[in-house]
């Protein structure tokens, strides 16, 4: 028999073990309740996809918008030089124009004035 272990050793070993177990359970407990529902998962991704729709349509909207502020600088430059064509035009028929009209004048009265 002095192999077989006391009355007190069985108790300890006992107790160690119901110990371990507690331990166990409880580290099990905080485990599960650190886990989240399904249902909770869920909802946080659906908002978190939702987040991400509405910053990829604020850039959409934002990338619109730069894309109309080009078209009108491009359309406002493209009116510029229209009227630039237009403002030299009238320079010529305004100034020039009168000048070649009246050295055409005085070229025509020497010529006349000369036979």
């Amino acid at each position: 028999m002095p192999n077989d272990p006391t009355l007190g050793e069985v108790m300890r070993r006992l107790e160690d073990v119901r110990q371990d177990l507690k331990e166990d359970f409880r580290e099990l407990g905080t485990r599960l309740d650190s886990k989240v529902s399904m249902e909770r998962y869920q909802l946080e991704q659906q908002a978190r996809d939702e987040a991400i729709r509405q910053i990829l349509e604020r850039v959409k909207g934002i990338e619109e918008e730069r894309a109309q502020e080009a078209r009108q600088r491009r359309e406002e430059t493209q009116r510029i030089a229209d009227r630039r064509a237009s403002d030299r035009r009238l320079i010529f028929t305004a100034l020039v124009a009168p000048v070649l009209l009246l050295l055409l004048t005085v070229y025509m009265n020497t010529q006349g004035a000369g036979a």
